[in-house]
């Protein structure tokens, strides 16, 4: 019975896998398909005449003569700078919060975490508002600063900082460290899983996000990857799925890259989150 419970877990896992892969390898397949084998109704995995030049488009602008790499730019850039802000900022406040005496921290804690149960989109339309008048639409200000202090960072360091044996930390007075010295030099390199994990989490959803950086941005220079892939549907560009493929194929390389090299912490954490 033992056998015949990981052999059906194995399959259930497998189908699964190929359910979740299937679409990415379609998404390879039509990117490296000419024109004409693009449009066609057929199920080939492997292209009948591979080619490279519909990513040789996408890169260079193409036919629409958009700026492709300042895109890719724009993502990197507010992906990464979005996420040192989030990991430094959630971990002093998760700090603040589960190791300092401070007054009412734990109703602040609560209300920070309650902020999760709301959805996003109920913020969009004063977000807006509020960058509007202060004349940030349009600026990288307005990519970054929407993400920043994230409750889910506070609320995922909290939980280590909170279990961090208290021992150590009275050690570390008694030899003359003060608190910055204990969270800069004992905690953080402790939790650096739940940073990579946070890391991870932040960047996927920042570089991924659609909705606010397409709102958020009028010029071409400005616009983010994602948001310019939609603006590329509504074009010429709708009739040609090889190119679209290409670009999107483009889009999901840096996200698969960074999680490929952190995976090892990505994992580490949550097994030591779920063993606490």
């Amino acid at each position: 019975m033992r056998y015949m419970k990981s052999a059906l877990l194995i399959t259930i896992a497998s189908i699964l896998a190929v359910v979740f892969i299937m679409p990415l390898l379609w998404m390879v397949s039509i990117s490296f398909k000419d024109d004409i084998e693009a449009i066609l109704p057929n199920l080939n995995v492997i292209p009948d005449n591979p080619t490279f030049a519909n990513y040789s488009n996408v890169l260079t602008g193409g036919e629409l003569n958009v700026p492709i790499l300042r895109w890719i730019f724009n993502s990197l850039f507010v992906g990464i700078i979005t996420t040192i802000l989030v990991v430094t900022i959630d971990a002093l406040a998760a700090y603040g919060l589960a190791r300092l005496d401070i007054p009412f921290r734990k109703t602040i804690f609560s209300i920070i975490v309650s902020t999760m149960m709301i959805p996003s989109i109920v913020w969009f339309l004063p977000l807006y508002a509020e960058f509007n008048s202060l004349g940030l639409i349009d600026t990288y200000w307005a990519l970054i600063l929407p993400y920043t202090a994230g409750a889910f960072g506070v609320f995922l360091l909290y939980q280590f900082f909170s279990s961090f044996p208290k021992e150590i930390e009275e050690a570390a007075y008694l030899d003359g460290a003060n608190k910055f010295q204990i969270f800069y030099r004992i905690l953080l390199p402790s939790a650096k899983p739940a940073l990579w994990t946070l890391a991870i989490l932040t960047f996927m959803g920042v570089f991924n996000d659609f909705v606010w950086p397409l709102y958020a941005t009028n010029s071409d220079e400005m616009r983010t990857l994602t948001a310019g892939i939609a603006i590329m549907t509504q074009g010429s560009y709708v009739n040609m799925p090889n190119k679209l493929m290409a670009l999107s194929t483009v889009a999901t390389i840096p996200v698969m890259v960074i999680f490929l090299i952190a995976q090892k912490s990505f994992v580490k954490a949550v097994t030591q989150a779920g063993i606490k």
